[in-house]
């Protein structure tokens, strides 16, 4: 089938989208117990076992991970005629973020809501909308098919307790493939056909300042008894220069971009900057989210102002996470970070550091077939040609397939373009690019076969 007709399929498949989505996105499959019941992620999973069932996917199955999540997995073999076919495994994650405020949601978090044009809800786009890609290209393509696949949708990337990275190792020749469809990402703006070909790495440390055994009146001992709130302030400001460049001491931040550039007005707009307020750092705002070592502060314990007495804090805390370009090594950038607070401590406070959480950054290999056919797939379905861009969060699994798949092309791709709002209130999903992207996909299975 050609492109015309295709995307007259696709169009034609696009109310079937929204009525399998709000389904969906229905399901609270927020991998936490303490804050779902965990039927709701049993009841997700079953859903897209049976929906990848309806497009000629067999040997389904409900596989538990590590961490106790349920991964869905199955298979489909090419149609008739393409013996010796190439083989494509298919990822996406059924699990989201919890919804966070509910009060600053627009609109119901669990119930998709169409406004202005898009479809709001929790995991709309991150990660429910790229099933709904995948469904709506295979069901564009119906019977003829002309790649192996394989299937893959997870229940835990949301909360990170690396179910799937413990479960591909241990079973690399069900998953193995020729090229892998991570399709948890998504273009650099609506309407820009756009492939992930990098991911920064990560490292948190949380850090205790202590200075005194016990809380002390301000009036009659500050000015001389040491505060281990403000000593901690005086490191954490140490982490940034006067333009807001990560400034820490043993990583460099000389790492260059080559791929698409980020507009800094588009930039603005997508991180919801207020009005006057400086975008941080002088690189390019590509350089500087995709390309750079980024630190933040994720949270500090302290007493809140509200209830706060006159007393000199014997104790403060802070979580950090440190995001690690490619290039850069995430254990030694870790190092870096520890051992640069513990030269900044000021007065002999004491510091204890504890190390949380690392991945290391990615950057894909773009020179092989999958790439050419996926670059021809975007083109076609478009109208323009396919850029690159890089992704600041991190998808730990994607150094897992490297390392157990290296011969695999690993291509990121989806339909979380920025103003999707994922991970925040209001996450919502652009239609228009669930049905350019489920062409892309179905064209890619194509050309990837005639390559």
């Amino acid at each position: 089938m050609g492109v015309d007709g295709l995307r007259d399929k696709i169009s034609a498949l696009m109310p079937r989208v929204r009525t399998d989505l709000a389904e969906l996105v229905a399901y609270r499959s927020v991998a936490d117990p303490r804050q779902f019941p965990p039927e709701e992620c049993d009841s997700a999973a079953n859903w897209v076992k049976d929906h990848f069932a309806e497009v000629g996917f067999g040997k389904l199955e409900l596989v538990t991970t590590a961490d106790g999540s349920k991964a869905v997995y199955g298979e489909r073999p090419a149609a008739p005629g393409h013996d010796g076919a190439r083989t494509v495994l298919l990822y996406a994650h059924y699990d989201v973020q919890p919804p966070l405020d509910a009060s600053a949601w627009r609109t119901p978090p669990f119930e998709l809501t169409e406004q202005d044009g898009r479809w709001y809800g929790r995991g709309a786009a991150d990660c429910k909308g790229n099933i709904l890609m995948h469904l709506t290209a295979l069901r564009a393509l119906g019977d003829d098919v002309p790649v192996n696949l394989k299937l893959i949708v997870e229940g835990s990337e949301e909360q990170g307790t690396g179910g799937l990275e413990a479960y591909v190792p241990e079973r690399a020749g069900l998953l193995a493939a020729d090229a892998i469809l991570v399709c948890d990402t998504g273009n650099a703006a609506a309407g820009v056909p756009t492939v992930t070909t990098t991911l920064r790495g990560l490292a948190n440390v949380v850090v205790t300042v202590s200075a005194l055994r016990s809380e002390m009146h301000s009036g009659m001992f500050g000015g001389a008894a040491p505060d281990a709130l403000a000593a901690l302030v005086h490191m954490l400001a140490s982490l940034r220069d006067a333009h807001g460049n990560t400034t820490i001491t043993g990583l460099s931040a000389d790492q260059g971009w080559q791929g698409t550039d980020y507009p800094a007005d588009q930039f603005r707009t997508d991180a919801n900057v207020l009005d006057g307020v400086q975008l941080l750092g002088d690189g390019t705002v590509a350089e500087m989210v995709w390309a750079r070592p980024a630190v933040t502060i994720l949270g500090i314990d302290c007493p809140p102002v509200v209830g706060s007495a006159a007393a000199i804090q014997p104790t403060a805390r802070a979580r950090l996470n440190l995001r690690v370009p490619p290039g850069m090594d995430a254990t030694r950038a870790q190092d870096a970070l520890v051992a640069h607070l513990q030269a900044v401590a000021p007065w002999g406070v004491h510091v204890d550091i504890e190390r949380e959480s690392h991945g290391e950054p990615f950057r894909a290999s773009t020179g092989g077939p999958a790439y050419q056919a996926l670059g021809d797939a975007m083109r076609e379905a478009y109208g323009r040609d396919m850029t690159t861009a890089g992704q600041g969060g991190s998808i730990p699994l994607c150094n897992v397939f490297h390392d157990t798949f290296p011969d695999a092309e690993i291509i990121l791709m989806g339909v979380e373009e920025p103003r999707t709002l994922m991970h925040a209130p209001n996450e919502s999903v652009d239609p228009a690019e669930i049905a350019h992207m489920a062409l892309a996909e179905a064209l890619f299975l194509q050309r990837y076969a005639a390559t």
